[in-house]
Parts: structure tokens; C-alpha cells; sequence
């Protein structure tokens, strides 16, 4: 910073001093002066509204920071002006697929493209949107062409200590687990490993610890499969053992959970869609165990999305339309409503062989996703989330404890969560069990003081477990 500082005082201005000036505004943003960062932007773009790499870098820095939607108007001001680049198309592409906007998603990284048949980036790009589409014949190929060469990368360190050193590995279709919660750039040298995609010539970066971020048995498994070759050749601890992940898909967890005491599992039949369409589909149904109302889902996809309940036999052509998917998951449904009508689904993570509560969610629709529940409208609602938080053997009972400790014991993952329901006698409704879970902190409302003890106690213990391994090491 100095440095640049020193040469900025220089009387002349010339193109290089707006380079300077670029590169010293992202350095405030990296070194976490917010404030600084954006109003040293402002004014460069004040004086230079059009300069693409002040544009793209203003952008970058949003995006860092939160602020999505600032981020994507600065780079539609990238694109308006410089439409042959593209790098802020790549960058805002980027930013649509978190967002789930896929359609304008794939016309930034198809633009890109044309511009730049080759761009690395822009490969990765549609390759993650046509696999969210289901295409994963196309997928493949994109990102065959994305990662070639370009399988590892390493996050900027910006500690003041020694860090420490940990490959992170993580599936180019998804399915991973959301690491910035916790793996601290003041703490943690992060290098990204895509598993699928790396040379098995590629020697192994330095580091004392493997995070496997590759979460999603049903959606990864070659990229696990690379995962388990990759830490075959490394010394180093490893959180959450490939090898681990790779029993926790939907149908493993039906069979293999089930035998333990208190869990309810729901019967899972994966079956190709030609099954699944016709005038005989229920009637197939019916001959694998099933009675209606069922759910159908598409594998590989969280959140609620591809995901549907089939309320009777009439409503299985429609509902089989909608889903992406050569094969489609035939789910047996687990009523998780209480005596009031609503729905309930709680969530707990396993964290180093411990259970901490994170969230409940309520909801009148069978779908219960807390960004889609009605926590925020209800203080009740609320409430009974803030009794789950305090005391979750007072909420759940002694038998659903003592369930979800053997499902945690069973799955023997470092990191995972459970996403589950509770009857009237006390069982576990096991919705889901593996490692993709994320833990999301809410937003300043005043509304979800009570939420933040219990997640950042969730957060210091990835921490501190993480620490531990690297200590152990």
C-alpha cells in the first residue's frame, strides 16, 4: 500500500496511475476496509465511468462483500460498454446462477463464449447451468474444457501468522458443501482442488489437511471417486472421508438408518422415467410399495428445487413432466405436521461427533424450507424455534436424542446434518442426512437475535474441529 501510495503522488497522471489506482482500491477491499475500498471506486469512477477493469474490479468487490445486486448492475455497466469482454459477462453470469436466474445466466456465459470460444471460466459456467438443467451428457463437456489446466487454484492468505495450509476438494457439478462460513482467510490457506477434473500426474500443493468439500453422494460420485484416489496419496488428515460420503445418498440412508431405534426412514426407489409415464405408472407404483400421496424428486438437486408431491394418481403425468432427469426418486411420504395443521422440519449438524440444533422450520406447505417458511411472519413461530435453540432434548425428547445421536454415530462424518421431523410418539422422521447442509446466518433484522448464538456455536465448532485435526497432524 505504500508503495502505491508513493507512486501516486507523482504530479502526472497517465493510463498507468488509473491502473495504480484500480489495483490500490481492490487492495482496500482485500485488506477489509469497506468504507475505504468503495469510495476509492466511486471517485475513480467519477473521473472514469467507463474504464472496464474499474467497472469489473468495483464489481468484484460488491460481490465480496454482499451487496449482489450493486454487483450486477456494475457489471451490466461493464457489458454496456465494453460487450465484446468477456470477462464481467463471466463475472455476472456468475452471480445470476447463485441467484437461480439460469435462463439469463446461460445467455452471459453463451455470449462469452462467442467472444472467447475457449474462456476457461465460461465453460465452468454453463457447465454448472446444464447440469442444474439435467443435462449432464453437456455438462461434462463444458467442463471438461473449464478445468483442463485449471483444477487447482489457490485463495489468497491474509493472516498475519503462519497459516494453515488445507486442500479443499470440491465436485465441478455441485453438490458441495458451502465452506466460507468457516474456513477463515485470516486462519486458512485455502487451495481448491476440482477432484474430477485434476491430473492424477498433478503433484499434490503443500498442506497438512484435506477438507472433502464433495458432499452429495446422489450427484458426485466421480468426483468422490477421484476424491478417494486423491487422498489415497496424501499423508494428511481428512475431514469427512470420501469413502464416508459416498453411503449417505437418499437410497443408502433409507436402508441403512432404518434399522436404527427411533428413525423413521422413508421408502426410496430410484426409477427411469419411462416407469414412471404412461397409463399403467401407478399401477407400478403400487407394485413397489407405494400409496399416494407420494413425493417424486430429481436426485442431485437441495433446496426444495425439482421436488414434488404427488397427491394421487392423477396428478403423476404432470408431475413427472416437470422434472428434470433420465431416473427420478420415488419417495414414500412422512407426514410431519403437528395438531395445529403445520408442518415442522428441524435441523440439527454433526459436527466432530456432536449434535448442536441450527434451526426449526414451520410452514403450511409440505415443503418446509426455513427461506420459504412462515418463521418470519409468526412470533410463535419464532418462539417455539427459540425453545428448540435453548434446550433441544427438552424440544425433541429423550428418544429423538437418542436417535439422532445413533444416526450420527452411523453416518461417521466430520461434518453433516440432519434434516428430520418428529411424530406423536416421538420418532424420527428422517427427511435427509449428509454433508451439503448448509449453515446459513440470517440478516440484521432484529427479529433473529435469538438464531445467532446457535449458529456461531455451530461455526466455532468447525473451527475448532478443523483446528484439531491440524493440530493432531
Amino acid at each position: 500500500m505504500r508503495e502505491l501510495d508513493r507512486l501516486l503522488a507523482r504530479k502526472s497522471r497517465s493510463e498507468a496511475d488509473i491502473s495504480i489506482e484500480i489495483e490500490r482500491a481492490a487492495l482496500l477491499g482485500a485488506l477489509d476496509r469497506r468504507q475505504d475500498a468503495q469510495a476509492a471506486f466511486v471517485e475513480l469512477l467519477r473521473r472514469h465511468p467507463t474504464h472496464f477493469s474499474a467497472l469489473n474490479e468495483f464489481g468484484t468487490l460488491l460481490a465480496a462483500q454482499g451487496a449482489i445486486d450493486a454487483a450486477c448492475r456494475v457489471y451490466a455497466e461493464a457489458i454496456l460498454h465494453h460487450p465484446e469482454n468477456p470477462m464481467a459477462r463471466v463475472n455476472l453470469g456468475n452471480l445470476l446462477l447463485r441467484a437461480n436466474r439460469h435462463v439469463e445466466a446461460r445467455a452471459h456465459y453463451e455470449a462469452a463464449l462467442q467472444a472467447d470460444p475457449d474462456h476457461a471460466a465460461a465453460h465452468q459456467g454453463m457447465g454448472a447451468v446444464l447440469s442444474d438443467e439435467g443435462d449432464r451428457d453437456g455438462a461434462r463437456e463444458h467442463f471438461a474444457r473449464g478445468f483442463r489446466g485449471h483444477a487447482v487454484s489457490t485463495l489468497p492468505y491474509r493472516g498475519s501468522g503462519p497459516p494453515i495450509p488445507l486442500l479443499q476438494l470440491v465436485s465441478s457439478g455441485g453438490g458441495n458443501i458451502p465452506t466460507a462460513p468457516f474456513l477463515d482467510d485470516c486462519v486458512f490457506l485455502t487451495t481448491v482442488i476440482v477432484a474430477d477434473h485434476l491430473d492424477p500426474t498433478t503433484p499434490l500443493p503443500p498442506h497438512g489437511l484435506i477438507f472433502n468439500a464433495i458432499g452429495d453422494a446422489d450427484l458426485c460420485q466421480p468426483a468422490l471417486e477421484a476424491a478417494i484416489r486423491l487422498t489415497a496419496r496424501s499423508k494428511a488428515p481428512v475431514i469427512n472421508d470420501p469413502r464416508a460420503v459416498m453411503k449417505t445418498g437418499r437410497l443408502d440412508n433409507a436402508t441403512d438408518l432404518a434399522a436404527l431405534p427411533g428413525v423413521m426412514t422413508p421408502k426410496v426407489v430410484l426409477l427411469p422415467r419411462a416407469r414412471l409415464t404412461g397409463l399403467a405408472a401407478a399401477a407400478r407404483l403400487t407394485g413397489e410399495g407405494f400409496t399416494f400421496p407420494l413425493l417424486l424428486r430429481s436426485p442431485g438437486y437441495h433446496t426444495g428445487r425439482n421436488f414434488a408431491l404427488v397427491e394421487k394418481a392423477a396428478d403423476l403425468a404432470a408431475a413427472v413432466a416437470e422434472l428434470p432427469g433420465d431416473e427420478l426418486l420415488a419417495i414414500e411420504y412422512l407426514d410431519a405436521r403437528g395438531q395445529d395443521g403445520n408442518a415442522r422440519k428441524y435441523r440439527v449438524m454433526m459436527i466432530g461427533g456432536k449434535i448442536f440444533p441450527l434451526h426449526l422450520a414451520i410452514s403450511r406447505n409440505w415443503k418446509v424450507h426455513y427461506f420459504t417458511s412462515d418463521m418470519a411472519d409468526k412470533p410463535d413461530h419464532r418462539k417455539e424455534e427459540m425453545a428448540f435453540l435453548a434446550d433441544m432434548r427438552a424440544a425433541l425428547g429423550d428418544k429423538a436424542i437418542a436417535a439422532l445421536r445413533a444416526v450420527c454415530g452411523r453416518l461417521a462424518l466430520d461434518y453433516a446434518g440432519i434434516d428430520f421431523g418428529v411424530n406423536a410418539q416421538g420418532d424420527l422422521l428422517l427427511f435427509e442426512a449428509n454433508a451439503t447442509m448448509v449453515i446459513a446466518s440470517p440478516d440484521n433484522d432484529p427479529r433473529w437475535a435469538y438464531r445467532r448464538g446457535a449458529i456461531s456455536a455451530v461455526i466455532d465448532a468447525v473451527v475448532a474441529m478443523i483446528k484439531e485435526k491440524a493440530a493432531r497432524a
